[in-house]
């Protein structure tokens, strides 16, 4: 029987989990041997780990930049530092919904479906009731499936007592309350309760989230059966309640009581700030120039953007430390990463995600554990479509539809294997793609539904300020983007691996 929430279970010292041995079996030496010439393939556990399959925890932020991770030392000491640090880590679908989706199938968007953050094309009745997932894939591999947070959006609207298949363990926070910061309820499998109703500090979300994920952790170490933890984040996406130092008409994070004003740094002002000349943007995405007060409101949120991940800092920190404490710290797979990146005034547009533009699309991505080297900084491009095929593969789970990614376990053990990849990038309205892009090392070209293109030099223009679609040297280049751009945008599974080289592109 699982101890109530809060009870604490003795334990003898030293108590560590034993797993089970396995034997190297076919499947897994033929990984190794992809691994060793170069081909992303799922890599058997016990490849890299004598004790067995790892645990897995994943940590997902919402609404995350990269650059944000300065705010975050505890997560980048003990994920990072001691683990992987991928530097081009992108989504294939810059929303919350459509990329929480492609983790959980490992599937770009137009695969599994799911487009948008709402319905018809979006939303979590899109997925709802599949078992076609990783959550029943690691279930029928043996592992203990548990999940805290927030989930998908609009998950609860149709029914809030719904535990979806393939959870061993639900504490989902329910629509709409899941963008508050106190005053949500959670679905603690099928029961609902509301935490927070009275902004009491030791209920705000974040705190709970990890108070929560870490007593998890220490139940479930007792016993010989691996765990699978997704546990997310609202932090940093807006959510109330309103506080007094709110600007005027714009939703902001709510920050924990003991963290405001933990930063007073004014907002960045790269090149794509307000960016003085747009007019090489497709006509809709065009901005009037941002004004002195939107600037400060947008100033506002960011700060408090970043007083919000405090903590998730600390949250991290304490799921690590129960982890050592549980002694399975060195058996366990831990992943952090968020489902999309920020816009924050960059081309003039003052906030939001659904671009193709490097903060919306780019997040961080950090990993720890078996088979993964500290201190690796892998550079070559990674989606979040690899993470489920990274997961199955330290898992030795099956996969129950194609998978779009590959693992990234190869990648961080040598990172030449990463070279000349090319990614997709989604972002839908309605029930139709409104833009795909392909992004490679050096380029990203894109396509949107009235006939307009975009093309970056990433090279030699890192901030994207000058479209170079209309350049005529460039014509062959463009030609060529625009063919894998069209195969990518149809691809399913392994056809995804091999039309995303671009390395001779890259090389002019």
């Amino acid at each position: 029987m699982p101890l109530p929430y809060g009870a604490r279970r003795a334990r003898p010292v030293g108590l560590t989990r034993m797993k089970t041995l396995h034997s190297l079996t076919l499947g897994a030496l033929c990984a190794v041997s992809l691994a060793m010439i170069g081909v992303s393939g799922p890599a058997s556990a016990d490849a890299f780990e004598p004790g067995g399959r790892p645990n897995v925890v994943v940590i997902m932020t919402d609404d995350q930049t990269v650059k944000s991770m300065r705010t975050l030392p505890r997560t980048r000491a003990l994920i990072g530092d001691a683990g992987a640090t991928f530097t081009s880590s992108f989504v294939n679908n810059p929303r919350c919904c459509p990329s929480r989706a492609t983790f959980l199938t490992g599937q770009y968007s137009h695969n599994h479906g799911v487009l948008t953050n709402g319905p018809p094309a979006g939303g979590w009745q899109r997925l709802s009731g599949t078992s076609n997932w990783l959550p029943t894939w690691l279930q029928k591999a043996g592992y203990r499936t548990v999940h805290v947070g927030k989930f998908m959006n609009h998950y609860g609207r149709d029914d809030p007592y719904e535990v979806p298949p393939g959870w061993d363990e639900w504490y989902a926070t329910v629509d709409p309350t899941t963008y508050r910061y106190y005053g949500y309820t959670v679905n603690e499998n099928g029961t609902l309760r509301t935490y927070g109703r009275d902004h009491e500090p030791q209920w705000y979300s974040t705190d709970f989230t990890a108070r929560r994920s870490a007593e998890i952790v220490e139940r479930l170490s007792h016993s010989a059966q691996p765990f699978f933890l997704s546990v997310a984040f609202l932090a940093p996406h807006t959510g109330g309640p309103r506080e007094p130092e709110d600007p005027v008409g714009v939703a902001t994070p709510s920050v924990a009581p003991r963290h405001r004003g933990a930063f007073v740094a004014t907002l960045p002002r790269p090149a794509s700030f307000n960016e003085a000349d747009v007019s090489d943007k497709p006509a809709s995405v065009r901005r009037p120039w941002l004004g002195f007060w939107e600037i400060a409101k947008i100033d506002a949120l960011y700060r408090q953007r970043l007083q919000s991940l405090v903590a998730v800092d600390e949250g991290v920190e304490r799921i690590v430390e129960a982890l050592r404490d549980a002694g399975e710290l060195d058996r366990t797979l831990i992943v952090f990463t968020s489902d999309n990146g920020y816009l924050a005034g960059e081309h003039r547009l003052a906030r939001g995600k659904a671009q193709i533009y490097e903060p919306a699309i780019r997040v961080p991505l950090l990993i720890r554990g078996p088979g993964v080297p500290p201190g690796a900084r892998p550079g070559g491009l990674v989606t979040n479509a690899d993470l489920a095929p990274t997961i199955l593969g330290v898992a030795e789970a099956r996969a129950g539809r194609a998978q779009d990614g590959r693992s990234l376990l190869p990648l961080a053990r040598d990172p030449r294997l990463g070279r000349g990849r090319a990614l997709l990038i989604e972002v839908a309205r309605g029930a139709a793609m409104r833009t795909t892009a392909i992004r490679t090392s050096r380029w990203l070209y894109a396509e949107y539904d009235g006939g307009a293109t975009e093309l970056y030099d990433l090279r030699t223009d890192p901030e994207q300020l000058n479209s170079v679609h209309a350049v005529p040297e460039l014509a062959d280049v463009r030609a060529t983007l625009a063919l894998r751009l069209r195969a990518l945008s149809r691809c399913r599974g392994v056809r995804c691996h091999g039309l995303s080289h671009g390395s001779e592109l890259d090389a002019r």
